[in-house]
């Protein structure tokens, strides 16, 4: 819990744990986020991060620890329009046929409920478009695009439900550099608004300038919590021991920490 002349986060995971099958995945991690704040997750694969921001939003369940959203447990919390969260790649529609706006509308839906869309949500949904780059393919089947523009498509989406907290899981896994850069200004817009934002990356690459904060996890266990690592990818990782392939022969690892 924040003291008392602290603001609340608008995500708090506390002692959280979680596992898969018989596998721990969380060991006990404490993971904030602050109002305005910019906060990378990484680590390598398997190490929890998309457990813990699935955690986060209620996809799976805890086995000791708990979640708050905007300073309510996660168990209370219905307020769902406020959040936005993209999953890990998929594609935009899943095989139904749909259009980009199509797609990208749904995510109005923890806003309309159960009134038509009005002025206010097209203009939502055409922001988001715009922001993201797609407003020329709007009338598009999802089907047509590629894979950089399908994360994009998905972004959207969650954008054009206004939140005040974006979580996205691995938003540039497997995107082209143009449309990395697109993504970037895309999060900087939003992050000048006023936007929470929580990111399960590999690498900061072109989203590093917006990073206030980096969490490394490793098994499941919070072992970085501060400044992002100047090393990125696996190079970030505390303990990561490695012999270069060109590195003289009974060459000592080298162990690269996370602010070299």
């Amino acid at each position: 819990m924040p003291a008392a002349d602290e603001p609340q986060p608008v995500l708090a995971l506390s002692g959280a744990r979680a596992t898969l099958g018989s596998r721990p995945v969380l060991r006990g991690i404490d993971l904030a986020v602050a109002r305005g704040e910019v906060v990378a997750l990484l680590g390598a694969n398997g190490s929890g991060k998309s457990t813990a921001v699935r955690a986060a939003v209620g996809q799976v369940p805890l086995t000791d620890g708990s979640v708050e959203l905007f300073g309510t447990p996660l168990r209370r919390y219905r307020d769902w329009a406020r959040v936005g969260y993209v999953p890990q790649r998929t594609t935009a529609a899943s095989g139904v046929p749909a259009t980009v706006r199509e797609v990208v509308s749904a995510g109005r839906l923890s806003r309309t409920r159960l009134r038509l869309p009005g002025k206010a949500d097209r203009r939502a949904v055409d922001r988001a478009l715009e922001l993201v780059g797609m407003a020329d393919r709007a009338g598009d089947s999802v089907n047509a695009l590629s894979g950089g523009q399908h994360q994009r498509v998905l972004i959207a989406r969650a954008l054009a439900g206004e939140p005040e907290l974006l979580i996205m899981d691995e938003p540039m896994a497997g995107v082209d550099l143009a449309s990395q850069e697109v993504l970037a200004g895309t999060l900087r817009e939003q992050v000048a608004a006023g936007t929470s934002v929580l990111l399960v990356l590999h690498e900061l690459g072109p989203l590093e300038p917006l990073i206030d904060r980096a969490v490394v996890l490793r098994d499941g266990c919070v072992t970085h919590d501060g400044p992002p690592p100047e090393a990125v990818g696996q190079h970030a990782l505390p303990g990561h021991d490695h012999v270069h392939p060109h590195a003289p022969e009974g060459a000592e690892p080298i162990r690269t920490g996370l602010l070299t």
